[in-house]
């Protein structure tokens, strides 16, 4: 992978590498003021040196917005080329050792949800108790708009989820899911219809509880207008078992989560007419760091346990 693929011949990469280094930092950070303290430089020199890139290739690189900076087209093709070439560079510099994972103390930094902790970690712990005993796990949640810096940082290493609000991160598909509606067995709403699926009209009857940490599930609610109808917002989903189960209130949640209430027999998994009810999990990662040994290591294992 060439850092030259997206530029003039004239642009003279030795004198100005570390021009390439501001650009990737502000590509990751979408602020030129985040980048300078990224970089420990101050701002002025930041945008000195953004704008002696923008002369060279002859492009704005990046436009201004309420929040920062947004990448042009240019940009964005830039960045596959730059972010690939750096961290091959920094690779090579490092020369990195060959990773044991027997032998290893490394530290894993995961961005999962409650929801994706319950899923993914108690095989996934299981797994690297006897293939890498001495590796720690660090598991947190991480607003979907910062996942990708964080990444690109080595602030995070992977992450695990339905993100549609992390882009330009590497990514693989693990797995796919959808949404269905959950209630306590014997629902006086459900009492004489089986299980068929719900309609939007028949979803408007009950009173729902959501989860603040997961917002697709409000968004669904939303789209459907029946926002009015929920009564309690929890601030996990470990608390929806003892809820539903004790309640007439109704959850809106991932088929595969649901699955694994216990006891099964005490609550009702119905298929329902929901907006964009099937989505996919994914396994993300930053461009910077996919030739690291231990981080290629760690992907290969995820991608082992759990992509279908």
């Amino acid at each position: 992978m060439s850092l030259l693929s997206d530029m003039p011949d004239s642009y003279n990469l030795t004198m100005d590498l570390n021009l390439l280094r501001v650009f990737d930092a502000i590509y990751a950070a979408r602020s030129i003021s985040n980048a300078a303290d990224r970089l420990g430089m101050s701002q002025p020199a930041c945008s000195q040196a953004l704008s002696r890139l923008r002369i060279e290739l002859r492009d704005p690189l990046f436009e201004r917005t309420a929040g920062g900076v947004k990448p042009t087209e240019r940009a964005d093709r830039l960045a596959r080329s730059v972010q690939g070439g750096l961290a091959l560079l920094d690779e090579g510099v490092r020369e990195p050792d060959a990773f044991h994972p027997q032998t290893s103390r490394a530290e894993l930094k995961l961005h999962l949800t409650d929801i994706g902790e319950m899923r993914f970690l108690p095989r996934l712990v299981q797994t690297l108790q006897s293939r890498a005993p001495g590796i720690k796990v660090l598991a947190s949640p991480w607003p979907q708009k910062d996942i990708a810096e964080a990444l690109h940082n080595g602030d995070l290493h992977l992450a695990i989820g339905f993100l549609p609000q992390t882009q330009g991160t590497q990514k693989i598909e693990l797995l796919k899911d959808r949404y269905a509606l959950m209630v306590k067995a014997g629902h006086p709403l459900i009492r004489g219809r089986g299980r068929s699926g719900l309609s939007t009209r028949a979803l408007s009857r009950f009173d729902f509880v959501t989860v603040r940490s997961h917002s697709e599930t409000q968004r669904i609610l939303s789209v459907l207008q029946l926002e009015e109808r929920i009564r309690l917002r929890v601030s996990s989903f470990l608390a929806l078992p003892a809820i539903v189960r004790s309640t007439d209130l109704a959850v809106v949640i991932p088929k595969a989560i649901a699955q694994e209430f216990e006891p099964r027999e005490e609550f009702l998994l119905l298929d329902a007419d929901l907006p964009q009810q099937d989505f996919t999990v994914s396994l993300h990662w930053g461009r910077r760091h996919e030739h690291d040994p231990f981080l290629r290591w760690a992907r290969a294992l995820v991608i082992e346990l759990f992509k279908q």
